[in-house]
């Protein structure tokens, strides 16, 4: 970390297009990353949108791929596996999964911004097993356990 607190990632492009993920406004706590490829996504179609980066997350730290807003309000173009992550020893390229819920298709242009990073820390748990667990006021009660109705595989449940 630098004497600003902010958490150093190190970020390698990969093509000579690819920019380096930006903070569009102070305060900011997400970096808009861009695509580096044209790509037209049909609807209900999803694609793994290449960013032309790879990054060295230091230990302790994740970035987590988010979407972005305007894209989800305006096209109906969100992040399949909202958030993403971008584990600390990954050093592939990162790829932005895409997923077009709208009704005409999307364009992907070259240097369009496609999503957010946002550098987390990450908490490591130690998991014990064990023969019980203690009680609490909700239980066991689940998908549907406040009296909202779901389906599941096929089947309303309340």
């Amino acid at each position: 970390m630098t004497s600003d607190s902010r958490v150093i990632v190190k970020v390698k492009r990969l093509t000579p297009e690819a920019q380096l993920p930006r903070y569009e406004h102070p305060g900011d706590s997400g970096a808009d990353v861009v695509a580096v490829t044209d790509y037209t996504l049909q609807p209900m179609q999803w694609f793994a949108v290449p960013t032309g980066l790879s990054a060295e997350v230091p230990m302790g730290f994740e970035l987590q791929i988010r979407p972005r807003s305007g894209l989800a309000l305006k096209h109906g173009v969100t992040i399949l596996n909202t958030p993403g992550t971008v584990d600390a020893g990954y050093r592939g390229e990162i790829k932005v999964i895409l997923l077009n819920l709208g009704s005409v298709a999307f364009q992907i242009n070259k240097g369009q911004k496609i999503a957010q990073l946002v550098v987390a820390p990450v908490a490591w748990g130690k998991f014990e097993e064990v023969d019980e667990l203690s009680s609490s006021q909700r239980g066991n009660g689940g998908f549907g356990s406040t009296g909202i109705t779901y389906v599941e595989a096929g089947n309303e449940q309340s």
